[in-house]
């Protein structure tokens, strides 16, 4: 078995035992390995041990590389920042997009998706810590930003992301995924069925408090150089 294959062996049987431990139905959660900066080859590798949802946060990058495997049925997600300009290429060539932070985006990506493709799925992007370097709405302003993005065409919202303030105590982790978990479901919209929560370190927690997609990168494909 090769390196990557035994770690996404290991990672899904993290996922499992969380899934477990949570009370919550076997693959409820899904893995998106997050391949940003990894060459094309190594994304096949793990195509090819049965990885299908790749994230990816540099446009062009992730361009080059969508080219390079266009024979694959890879499942393309942006998790990356969004700067306006980039919109378009984001609508055309992604079926997710994990990292809409304002309405302005949502707006661009709506009208820049093609009609001859599904809907884009998205997410909005809670900074659930309100950390100043991070990107994303406060949870306040989520049920004003739910109503206006409902209502564009050509995008579907998903529900929410968030990277919460690292902490090292799995019940101090729990805390922010929680309040973003409550606060969706005190929307009252049952389609917000998606929560884009929990990475390498923290995944145990979020799926502890309702995660259905986690994104994962060094625990996939080892510490970036």
């Amino acid at each position: 078995m090769s390196t990557l294959k035994h770690r996404l062996a290991v990672l899904h049987h993290r996922i499992h035992a969380a899934e477990l431990a949570a009370e919550r139905p076997l693959n409820s959660v899904k893995l998106l390995a997050v391949s940003k900066t990894q060459p094309a080859t190594t994304i096949l590798e793990a195509y090819c041990a049965g990885q299908r949802h790749f994230g990816e946060n540099y446009l062009q990058e992730a361009l080059a590389k969508q080219v390079q495997l266009s024979a694959f049925d890879i499942d393309w997600h942006f998790i990356g920042p969004i700067q306006s300009n980039k919109t378009r290429a984001i609508a055309e060539h992604f079926s997710w997009v994990h990292s809409v932070d304002r309405l302005k985006i949502a707006e661009r990506l709506s009208e820049q998706r093609p009609e001859y493709l599904p809907p884009l799925n998205i997410c909005l992007q809670v900074n659930i810590s309100q950390e100043p370097s991070k990107s994303g709405i406060i949870l306040d302003a989520l049920p004003e930003m739910v109503a206006a993005v409902q209502s564009l065409r050509g995008i579907c919202l998903r529900g929410v992301m968030a990277v919460p303030e690292p902490a090292s105590d799995i019940v101090v982790q729990r805390i922010p995924f929680r309040q973003l978990f409550l606060a969706v479901k005190h929307l009252q919209h049952p389609e917000l069925d998606t929560f884009s929560m929990g990475m390498s370190d923290d995944l145990e927690a979020a799926i502890y408090e309702g995660s259905t997609w986690v994104r994962v990168g060094t625990a996939v494909f080892g510490k970036r150089k």
